[in-house]
């Protein structure tokens, strides 16, 4: 289970990454290592622009992380600018799941003991608010908890972000399934081994977008 990790300038309710670099993300056609600027936003004249893509180049899942105890504080305009983004997204066919953190904070239950995540009322309502705004299924909704003031790893917090991960890489590997299924014919090509690369982008300190894509 390769993967590599990459953060990006984060999107807020009046400035951060706008809807074209996102499809520029979203397409691979930023290279690793590139520098936002808010002054100067990214177009085809950008200085290491890649116009030729390979398929494993391209983003091929998004995972939006969500702040579970500021699911009903969200600030319109954020709420705004991600729906334009998911739109985009959309029309790409690519998968979206959400990271709900901070899940010990909503349930006093959960908070005393993790494992009771699957069973809380309070956990289980946060989810359905969240498939509602997000215009998600309640299955890519995923409840993690956050590491925060323990001094040591902890089995059943580790379990819940390993769950995700999991859940976060076979919804990669469904996209990569489909979009080999319509391009069959005349095209010889195959994602096993590939480095999975993600890239996360802060949203109002609040949601946090991650972008999955393999790299060969």
């Amino acid at each position: 289970m390769n993967f590599r990790l990459h953060d990006t300038r984060g999107i807020e309710a009046d400035q951060g990454v706008d809807a074209n670099e996102i499809c520029y993300l979203l397409d691979g056609n930023i290279q690793d290592g590139y520098q936002f600027n808010p002054s100067v936003p990214v177009s085809t004249d950008t200085l290491g622009f890649v116009e030729s893509l390979h398929v494993s180049e391209t983003i091929h899942c998004v995972v939006l992380v969500l702040d579970g105890t500021t699911v009903d504080v969200m600030a319109e305009k954020v709420a705004e600018r991600l729906k334009k983004l998911q739109m985009r997204m959309n029309q790409r066919g690519i998968p979206q799941v959400v990271l709900l953190t901070k899940i010990d904070k909503i349930c006093e239950r959960t908070e005393e003991d993790l494992s009771n995540v699957f069973y809380s009322p309070l956990v289980k309502e946060t989810v359905e608010r969240v498939s509602q705004i997000m215009g998600l299924p309640r299955s890519h909704i995923l409840p993690v908890k956050n590491y925060e003031s323990e001094m040591d790893l902890n089995d059943n917090v580790n379990i819940l972000a390993l769950m995700s991960l999991q859940q976060i890489l076979h919804f990669a590997d469904d996209y990569m399934y489909n979009h080999l299924d319509k391009h069959k014919e005349g095209i010889s090509f195959s994602f096993h081994g590939m480095l999975r690369n993600i890239i996360i982008i802060i949203m109002s300190a609040v949601v946090c977008l991650l972008a999955f894509w393999f790299y060969k």
